[in-house]
């Protein structure tokens, strides 16, 4: 068996879908960070993967000290790419992962072909992993493998707060669920 420590990123600087394409952690971000390198401390030695993204690279930083190692940095556990020629990359999130209360849920059955490569995608590197892992990502690849893991269609199934820790087991070639992170507080997607 195989654990996985899902980490989502600390608040950033900036809001999604903003000027800044890349943006780094606010200070609130980096404490979220710092905080969430004390909750990994007693978990074992984890192996230590992290999105490119600067806000996932920096969340993974108080960790890495903690640990004297350092993250692999792994393209498939980045943010969800939009589709080319999409103009407005919030509504298209919105559209396909309405994360709102009361917002009718999209299933990956509906949702583009692309789309659902990118989570299968995200799903089978998961089922690779060997060693327990602490993987510093985002809240849709974070949503991707709980909806696997919880056999639920929708493509949102959880709402993971800034520097929140979501645990899966690999076993016998499943995903399992064993812990949802905490859950974000409204107004708090940035």
């Amino acid at each position: 068996m195989t654990r996985l420590f899902l980490i989502r990123h600390g608040e950033p600087e900036a809001a999604w879908g903003g000027a800044v394409d890349d943006p780094g952690l606010s200070e609130a971000g980096r404490a979220q960070a710092a905080d969430a390198a004390v909750a990994l401390a007693g978990r074992g030695p984890l192996a230590i993967v992290s999105s490119p993204m600067r806000r996932c690279r920096e969340t993974a930083v108080p960790y890495e000290r903690q640990t004297s190692s350092s993250a692999f940095v792994e393209q498939r556990v980045s943010e969800v790419v939009a589709p080319a020629g999409i103009a407005d990359r919030r509504a298209w999130l919105r559209e396909n992962f309405p994360w709102d209360a009361g917002l009718a849920r999209r299933h990956w059955r509906d949702v583009d072909p692309a789309l659902l490569a990118w989570r299968d995608s995200v799903v089978g590197w998961a089922l690779d992993l060997k060693e327990d892992t602490a993987v510093f990502s985002h809240f849709i690849a974070i949503n991707a493998l709980a909806s696997v893991a919880m056999r639920s269609e929708e493509t949102i199934v959880c709402v993971p707060g800034y520097a929140s820790i979501t645990e899966f087991d690999v076993r016998d070639g499943t995903l399992e669920l064993v812990r949802l992170g905490d859950s974000m507080v409204q107004g708090e997607v940035r």
